[in-house]
């Protein structure tokens, strides 16, 4: 595919580098310099360009702008009826996006994960593009939603990840501190959580809820600290996080 990148930051560079090797003829917008100028001197299908030039050289064409300033940007950029275009902007509504990129003949957000550079990232998307699938479905997870609501909620749950990170940051130093080795705590815990996770059936639907059973037995330590988590409010706190964080999305759509 003719594929052009508008706002070539962190996200968008790795999506470039998820599918460089699959073919596409590949041009990056200039805004995002540092990005794109690695992505052209990796790979020998990437080039870089104005932001016109980019959407004049692409069929399909991947907005990786911040929300804030995309309306700016998009103002004053033509599309062509034949486009498809990505978005990998949240915070920017499907019906915001459909006006920004008129007349292209379709639209859908897709958001991804750094881990989608290499493979192995969930992608949102709504709504439902084939084309989505065939750029990124092979090495990655794509979870296509049936409308907007269920994309805010997922939104909202994937800013879990900062505070379970937090938690093992937390958690390392508190080891590290009592053994004198912050390599060796960090070590420890990569392998404790990753080889927890990977030794659970990908066929199971509960995965947590089965980890938990078995990490579940009376008096145990895990059954311990998780207990006193509950009882100070934690799980309370995350949940009142959460439908914070809802919230904030749907108010962006009125």
């Amino acid at each position: 595919m003719r594929i052009g990148v508008v706002g070539t930051g962190t996200i968008a560079s790795a999506m470039v580098d998820g599918i460089a090797a699959d073919g596409h003829e590949i041009t990056v917008s200039e805004r995002g310099r540092k990005h794109a100028a690695r992505l052209a001197s990796a790979y020998s299908n990437v080039t870089v360009a104005d932001n016109q030039t980019v959407i004049d050289n692409s069929d399909v064409v991947i907005l990786g702008l911040m929300a804030d300033v995309a309306p700016g940007i998009m103002n004053s950029l033509k599309f062509r009826p034949d486009q498809i275009v990505v978005s990998a902007m949240a915070g920017v509504k499907h019906d915001q996006l459909v006006k920004m990129v008129k007349p292209a003949k379709e639209a859908t957000t897709a958001i991804p994960f750094p881990a989608i550079a290499k493979g192995g990232s969930p992608l949102l998307v709504f709504p439902r593009l084939s084309t989505v699938e065939t750029l990124f479905d092979e090495r990655n997870h794509i979870v296509n939603l049936s409308d907007e609501a269920k994309l805010d909620a997922y939104m909202a749950a994937q800013a879990v990840l900062s505070p379970i990170v937090k938690l093992l940051e937390e958690t390392t130093n508190w080891l590290a501190d009592r053994t004198g080795s912050r390599a060796d705590a960090e070590q420890f815990l990569r392998a404790l959580i990753g080889g927890s996770l990977m030794s659970q059936s990908s066929e199971d639907s509960n995965v947590f809820t089965a980890m938990l059973e078995e990490l579940n037995t009376p008096g145990g330590f895990n059954a311990e600290l998780r207990e006193l988590f509950v009882e100070k409010g934690v799980m309370k706190t995350l949940h009142a996080g959460l439908a914070q964080l809802e919230d904030r999305l749907k108010a962006q759509e009125d």
